[in-house]
């Protein structure tokens, strides 16, 4: 498990938002913890034509908190 930090996509409005509040998506923000292989993609609306897939602990300067 590695352990996610403000500022990284784990905890970004824009991690995996393309499908919705998956209960894993939950637990990684509410314990910020995400399993090394958890990949999903960024729709930061900047990356969402590349179709990014990014880990928990990735992150960028378009980051937003999520809710």
């Amino acid at each position: 498990m590695q352990t996610v930090q403000d500022g990284q996509c784990g905890l970004c409005t824009h991690f995996g938002e393309s499908h919705g509040q998956s209960e894993q998506l939950l637990q990684i923000r509410t314990r910020q913890q995400a399993p090394e292989s958890y990949v999903d993609e960024c729709g930061h609306p900047q990356h969402a034509p590349l179709h990014l897939k990014v880990t928990a602990v990735s992150g960028c300067a378009g980051f937003e908190p999520a809710r």
